[in-house]
Parts: C-alpha cells; sequence; structure tokens
C-alpha cells in the first residue's frame, strides 16, 4: 500500500463584501492625492481581462449571460494544448495558480524536459523518486549523469559560498581598519589639541597650572609612540621656560613646621612640585634612553636642557646621559653630544666653571674604562676649552704678600691673645671669627662677581684631568703590546686604527703645550721622539705602529712645545728634522691626510728660523722630487715651502744652476745621495733642481706658474729675494688648491648601463683585479683610468688633426683667393690692351681719311 498523498488547500478567500458598502472617506482621497506615486501599478493592470470576467456583460440580458459564459468555455478548451505532450506537476512540489473565477489550475511540464527537474537539487529529487510515481521514471545512465551535474553543481555552489565569504571577510576588515583609522586619527588630534592646551596655560600662568606637569608626564606613559615623543618635547619647551635662574633647596623639617605666610607657602608648594617633577621627567628620559625606538629623541631632550639650564638641580644626571653618548655610532647622537658639551664650555657664565669641571672628569672616567677607544669626536670636545694665560705660571706676587700678611696678623693676634690669658676674650674672638666666615660665605653665595682662587683652582683641576687624559693615551700608543694589535680586533675602534683618539690627544697637547708644567717637558719630549720614530732604547721605535699622519703629528707637537717654551727648553730638535726628511718619502696620498703633511711644513720649515745651509739644501732637493711625484695640492704646498727656504738662504740658490757636474759648490761637498736618511750628510749642494723643468709644464697652471717664477730666482739679486717674502703658507695654499680643484670638478651622474650586464660578457673577480689608491681617497680600477686616459688621448690627437686640417684648409683659401686676385688682374690688363689696339686703329683710318 502506497502512502496516502497529503492535499495541501489553498487558504479561505475573505467575505465579499459589497461595494455599497465600502465608505471611502475624504482623509482616504487626501491621501491618495499627496500619494500618487503609491498607485501608480494600477495604469498596469490588465483591463480586458478582467472586463472578460465581470458579472455583468454588456448589451446582454441576465438570462442569456449562462449560454454566453457557456460558449466561452468551449472555445477556451479548443484553444488548449493537448494533454498529450505534457505532464502535471505534483501539487506537493508546485503551488496552484487560482484564476479570478475561483477555480485552482497546476502548472505542466514537458516530457522532453523531464530530465532537467524545475527544482535545482536534482540529488533530493532522486531519493523522493518512490514518492513522485507520477513522473516518468529515469534508466540509471540517466540517473548517473543527473548525480554527476548535482556534484559538479554543489562544488561550484560551495567555492561560490566561500569567495562571498571571504569578500564579505575582506570587505569586513577593511571597514574596520579603516574604522580604527579614522579613530586613531581623531584621537591623536585631540591628545596633540590637549598637549597644546596644556603646554600654553604652563607657559603663561606656571605658578597656578603647576599641577597639570603631572597630566604631562602622565602623556608620556601613552601606548602611541608618536604622542610620547610630542609630550617629551612639550615638557621640554615647558621646562626651559619655567625653570628659574636658581638651584631650589627643598626646606628641611624644622622649616615645614614653622608658620609661614601665604605667599612663602605657595611659593613652596611651587618649587616642590616644580622639583619632583624635573626629577621624573629625567628618569623617564633615562629609561626611555635605553629603547632604540626613543633614544634620539630622548638624548635631544638631555642635551637641550643640559644646553639651556646647566646651572639647575640634578645637573650630575644630565653630564651622565649626556657624556654616555658622546661616542655613539650614531652620527645623530653623536654629534649633539658633542655639540652640548661644546656649548658648556664656552657658556660658563651660566654655571660659574663647575659644570666644565665635572664634564672634563667624566669624559676622563670614559677614556679610561673603554681603554682609549673612543670615537676622536669625543676628544675633540677638549679643543673647545679655555684657559687663562697665567694658568700655568705661579701666582702673582701681591696675592702672595696679601697672603703673608694674613698670616703675620694672625700670628700678632694669636700672640696677643696668649699674652692676655682671659678666657672670655678668647670666646668673644672665637664667635667674632665664625660669624665674620659666615658672613663672607654667604656673600659669596650672594654675589654675581666670581671669585678669582676659586676660579683659578676649577682650571687647574680642569687643566690637570686634561693632561691626564692626554698622558694615559700616550702611554698606551707607546705599548707595544697594544700598538701590534689589529684595528679589527678592537671593540671601538671605529675604523679609526688601533689609536683613535692619537691624533686629537696631539693636536689638544701642540694647543695647551704652554700651559704643561715644565717637570713634565722632558718626558714629553722622549715620548714624541719615541712615537715619531726615533728611540735610542732597545725596544725599537713606534714607526710601523703609527700611521705617517701620526706621526708627522708628533713632530709639529714638538715644534710647538719648544716654541711656547723656548726660554726654559734646552732640546735639540735634529731628531725631528731627521723624520720629516724621511717620512716625505712614505707618504701616500689617498692613505695619508695632506692638511696634516701642509701643517708639519709650516710648522717645522716655512716658520722656522735660519736654517743650515746642508740641511736647508737637502729640504729644498726632496721638497722638488716631492713635488714632482704627488698630487696637485701637496705640489703647490711644497712648491711654496721651496721657494720660501730659497728666499731666506740665498746660498742654495746654486741648486738653480744648470753646470756640468753640479752646481758652483759641486766640488767643495761631497756627491749628492738620495737615499741618505740625514739631511745633513746627503749632500744636496751637489744637485741641480732638474724638477722645475719638468714642473714648469705641468698641466695645472698653478703649479706651471710657482714653478717658473722659482726658476727665474737665480737671477734675482739676495736682497731682493729676501725682501719679497712669500706670505702664503704651504697650509693655505694647500686649501686654496684644494677648494678650487672641488669647484672646478663635474658633477657625473651614474648612468643606467653601468649596472646591467652585457650578453656574452665574462664574470669579473673583483678581488683579484689590481686596484689604486688615488689623492681622491677613493678606489679605482686600472682598466677604467686605461679607459679614461685612452679616451682623453684619443681626444687630444683629435684636437691636434683638426688644428692641421684647419691649417691646411686656411693654405687652400688663402692661394684660391690669391689665384681670383691674379684672374681679375689679368682680365684688366687684357681689357686695357684692347682699348688701347682700338684706339690706334680710330687713329690711323682718321689720319688716312
Amino acid at each position: 500500500m502506497g502512502k496516502k498523498k497529503k492535499v495541501i488547500l489553498p487558504p479561505e478567500l475573505p467575505p465579499d463584501i459589497a461595494d455599497e458598502e465600502i465608505e471611502v472617506s475624504d482623509e482616504d482621497f487626501d491621501f491618495v492625492k499627496e500619494n500618487k506615486k503609491f498607485a501608480g501599478f494600477l495604469s498596469k493592470i490588465d483591463t480586458k481581462s478582467i472586463d472578460k470576467h465581470v458579472n455583468r456583460v454588456a448589451d446582454h440580458k441576465e438570462d442569456e449571460l449562462e449560454a454566453l459564459y457557456e460558449k466561452r468555455n468551449r472555445k477556451a478548451a479548443l484553444k488548449k494544448p493537448k494533454e498529450d505532450d505534457s505532464l502535471q506537476v505534483d501539487r506537493v512540489d508546485v503551488l496552484p495558480i487560482k484564476t479570478l473565477d475561483g477555480k485552482l489550475q497546476y502548472r505542466t511540464a514537458r516530457k522532453s524536459s523531464s530530465i532537467e527537474m524545475p527544482n535545482k537539487d536534482a540529488a533530493s529529487e532522486v531519493k523522493d523518486n518512490d514518492e513522485d510515481k507520477s513522473l516518468v521514471r529515469l534508466t540509471k545512465p540517466e540517473r548517473r549523469l543527473q548525480l554527476k551535474k548535482s556534484r559538479k553543481e554543489a562544488k561550484k555552489q560551495a567555492k561560490e559560498e566561500v569567495k562571498e565569504d571571504t569578500a564579505e571577510g575582506s570587505l569586513h576588515s577593511e571597514v574596520l581598519a579603516k574604522v580604527e583609522e579614522d579613530l586613531s586619527a581623531e584621537l591623536f588630534a585631540r591628545k596633540k589639541i590637549r598637549l597644546a592646551g596644556i603646554g600654553m596655560a604652563l607657559i603663561e600662568n606656571p605658578e597656578s597650572s603647576i599641577k597639570s606637569l603631572k597630566e604631562l608626564l602622565q602623556i608620556c606613559y601613552d601606548e602611541d609612540h608618536n604622542i610620547v615623543k610630542l609630550g617629551l618635547m612639550s615638557l621640554l619647551a615647558v621646562f626651559k621656560d619655567i625653570i628659574p635662574g636658581y638651584r631650589i633647596r627643598l626646606p628641611t623639617e624644622k622649616e615645614l613646621e614653622m608658620t609661614v605666610s601665604k605667599a612663602v607657602g605657595q611659593t613652596r608648594f611651587y618649587e616642590s612640585t616644580l622639583l619632583h617633577s624635573y626629577k621624573d621627567y629625567l628618569l623617564r628620559l633615562m629609561a626611555l634612553e635605553k629603547q632604540p625606538l626613543y633614544h634620539r629623541v630622548a638624548v635631544r631632550c638631555l642635551c637641550n636642557l643640559l644646553d639651556a639650564v646647566p646651572h639647575f638641580n640634578f645637573r650630575p644626571s644630565l653630564l651622565a646621559g649626556v657624556v654616555k653618548n658622546i661616542s655613539s655610532s650614531d652620527d645623530i647622537v653623536r654629534k649633539l653630544c658633542c655639540e652640548a658639551i661644546k656649548s658648556l664650555f664656552a657658556n660658563e657664565g651660566k654655571h660659574g666653571g663647575e659644570a666644565t669641571l665635572e664634564a672634563v672628569r667624566l669624559i676622563a672616567d670614559q677614556v679610561k674604562y673603554h681603554d682609549c677607544q673612543l670615537h676622536p669626536d669625543s676628544l675633540n670636545v677638549f679643543l673647545s676649552l679655555t684657559f687663562d694665560e697665567d694658568l700655568g705660571k705661579s701666582e702673582p706676587k701681591e696675592i702672595e704678600k696679601d697672603r703673608f700678611k694674613k698670616k703675620r696678623n694672625w700670628k700678632k693676634h694669636e700672640e696677643s691673645n696668649q699674652l692676655k690669658g682671659s678666657d672670655a676674650k678668647k670666646s668673644r674672638q672665637e664667635l667674632l671669627a665664625k660669624t665674620r666666615e659666615e658672613v663672607s660665605a654667604d656673600f659669596k653665595a650672594v654675589s654675581f662677581a666670581p671669585d678669582t682662587s676659586e676660579r683659578r683652582r676649577m682650571q687647574s683641576d680642569t687643566l690637570s684631568a686634561v693632561f691626564e687624559t692626554y698622558f694615559r693615551i700616550l702611554k698606551r700608543s707607546m705599548d707595544l703590546s697594544v700598538s701590534r694589535l689589529k684595528p679589527t680586533s678592537l671593540p671601538l675602534s671605529g675604523g679609526f686604527g688601533t689609536h683613535p683618539l692619537l691624533a686629537p690627544c696631539l693636536n689638544g697637547l701642540g694647543k695647551f703645550s704652554h700651559l704643561i708644567d715644565l717637570d713634565f717637558m722632558g718626558d714629553l719630549m722622549m715620548c714624541l721622539k719615541r712615537l715619531a720614530g726615533y728611540s735610542e732604547n732597545d725596544d725599537g721605535p713606534l714607526q710601523n705602529c703609527l700611521s705617517v699622519s701620526e706621526r708627522f703629528q708628533c713632530c709639529i707637537v714638538a715644534f710647538r712645545v719648544m716654541r711656547n717654551n723656548l726660554d726654559a727648553l734646552n732640546v735639540d730638535l735634529q731628531e725631528f728634522f731627521v723624520q720629516l726628511y724621511n717620512l716625505m718619502l712614505e707618504y701616500r696620498p689617498g692613505r695619508d691626510h695632506g692638511d696634516v703633511l701642509a701643517e708639519a711644513l709650516k710648522t717645522m720649515l716655512w716658520e722656522g728660523k735660519q736654517h743650515d745651509m746642508q740641511r736647508a739644501a737637502a729640504f729644498i732637493k726632496r721638497l722638488a722630487t716631492f713635488a714632482l711625484s704627488f698630487g696637485s695640492t701637496e705640489a703647490i704646498a711644497a712648491l711654496v715651502t721651496l721657494k720660501h727656504l730659497l728666499q731666506k738662504n740665498s746660498k742654495c740658490r746654486c741648486l738653480l744652476e744648470n753646470d756640468a757636474g753640479g752646481g758652483s759648490l759641486s766640488g767643495l761637498v761631497v756627491n749628492y745621495q738620495p737615499d741618505a736618511s740625514d739631511p745633513n750628510l746627503s749632500g744636496a749642494l751637489a744637485s741641480v733642481l732638474w724638477e722645475l723643468n719638468l714642473l714648469s709644464r705641468h698641466y695645472n697652471p698653478t703649479i706651471s706658474s710657482m714653478a717658473s717664477s722659482i726658476s727665474s730666482m737665480a737671477t734675482m739679486n739676495p736682497s731682493q729675494n729676501q725682501s719679497h717674502l712669500s706670505t702664503t703658507s704651504p697650509v693655505q695654499a694647500f686649501r686654496d688648491l684644494s677648494i678650487e680643484q672641488e669647484l672646478s670638478m663635474p658633477i657625473s651622474k651614474p648612468s643606467s648601463t653601468q649596472n646591467r650586464k652585457r650578453k656574452g660578457e665574462k664574470p669579473v673577480d673583483v678581488a683579484s683585479r689590481p686596484e689604486r689608491i688615488w689623492e681622491t681617497g677613493c678606489k679605482v680600477h686600472e682598466d677604467e683610468v686605461k679607459n679614461k686616459l685612452e679616451n682623453h688621448f684619443k681626444v687630444l690627437r683629435d684636437i691636434e688633426e683638426n688644428e692641421r686640417l684647419r691649417a691646411e684648409l686656411n693654405r687652400t683659401l688663402k692661394s684660391i683667393s690669391i689665384y681670383e686676385e691674379y684672374k681679375q688682374k689679368k682680365k684688366l690688363k687684357k681689357g686695357s690692351s684692347v682699348g688701347k689696339e682700338s684706339k690706334s686703329r680710330e687713329n690711323f683710318v682718321m689720319t688716312v681719311c
């Protein structure tokens, strides 16, 4: 027995209401008039189909209506398609349609479309196949095809649903991100406005708004790092404006117990709040300075505070934070710290010199802690220190006399008191002395005038700390065990060699050499000799450990120390002349510094007094060889020094003569030995300055003109040479030519084709290809230099060829013009001869007639 099908009946229609009973009010008419757009569907109603089913038909009586409806039903039955080609759909699957006359109609489907069911879910129809017995049964192959199609459609639907879900998720995430950005931007703007408002209120009236400092400090703990940076900078501006020009001393417990006025209470509250907030701000800066995200901002705030308020409380903490970063690997941080320390040294009026002494001691501790392995900029700050000129000398006699008088009066006073022997008077005098001391101390604390003795004491302590640092660096540089280490094995060398602080140390010794105690001069000169390369001990020189520039600087410092203490020292500087004579051959433009060489030539030769003739001739010959071997900037410095030596030593002009076998003194001296290490034993007077002839043809016009002027000195008088001494020093000439070369150097843009690899080109091993270091300091490959030289000489050959062709063209044009003139003259001669013949014929005819 099959299951009985459930028949779902349509819902009953509402009861009919007669038209007469329907009442339309005025409100309904007004509503329809105001909302005509809601009744627009009435224009689309099919009135013809409605007229067919109305109860009353025009021109017919009510008795004839039944016959009329029967005729209409017959016509409709004839027009219906045959039932053989269609099948009725199950009433369970599809809802019926109710016509206007009240009948229910069910949809039908063709037999050919029975495979493609109206429902998309074919698998459910296969399962319910037993229930749909009224439809045509499918065969097994058709069922398999239908199952495959249904599975494919199900997979497609699943993929589309996943895509829709992902699209919806991405859209949702994008919307959330935009909303978060908008909210964060709005919140950031609000916080910025709040920061600006609090800062302006504090600057306008700090006494009444001092409590807002805590709110500003709280903003510095925000999660947004931009807000934290803005908060730190805002607090910096506020503290720089409201910090007073004196140190704040908090009241003691006894002072707090005392009853004070309202104004004093407000001042105490203001100062205590300011001091506590400033302390919290410094602690926050110290904490953020360790984080890479806030490192630069925190260091900038510390440096600005040290520069603006070095007199205020917690100065040791500020100095410690700045000096700790004075040798930072970050160039910006290091520059900020060095500039802050230099400003502190220059503006001693803000702190009275106490901060200078503290900073110098902290830097000395840093040098000691890091074993002299710091950046050179950390020691170059000492060059901005200023000391009194009479600091190295003994105290003036007047001060000593005053002290002696005070001691003598005090002794007399004590003796008189002892003679009197009364206890009351003693106690009275002791009380007076104590009160005088207290009054003088208070006067010193209140007065703005600096105490000369206190200033002298602080400067002497500062100078002793500076020289202690310099001597520590010199001692470490002389240590052979450290000097033999490679630069890479040291942690903080930073690419400045094994002795990164030696160059600034020597510069500082040269600047403050007049303040060195005479007891240390001998040891200092011996140390400089050994560092320069000369040693009488068994340890040997340190020339393999130091660079050529550093050894030049040792010679420069030795000469400066000697000149500043000329009256007290009796030191032979022959060893330093020997080192300069030999170091000139070891100089390399790309490796060593040309300005240091020019400074050495200026200090040792150009500024020196009258030299020995043998030594002067040796240096003149060595300078000419040096100028011929190196670049333009080094050559001009050497030629300026050479010209100055020839002007000061007129007897050395024999080197400008071109006699056979040497100069005019060639027979009186030994032969020239260019390999001699001692300038006095080189025999340079037997040589000739043939290098000037080549230098006069130098490509640089400055070098060629200088060489030509030196060569012409042989024809001048000695008095004329001495009266026209050159005022341009080697250092100035070196700098001027360097600037001129930099200005005339073309700006070359890197071509895009250099990075492209050519097809068929073999890879070149860069490590195996030879390189040269030129005077510009950069590495240039030999292949590139060859190509540049080839192109250069090609251009020169083209120029010469163009000049030759142009000369030939000019000669040809000239010959053509001459030939044209000759032709014109010939024509003129022929014309004149023809005219003469015609005139003679006319005369003959006239005579005949």
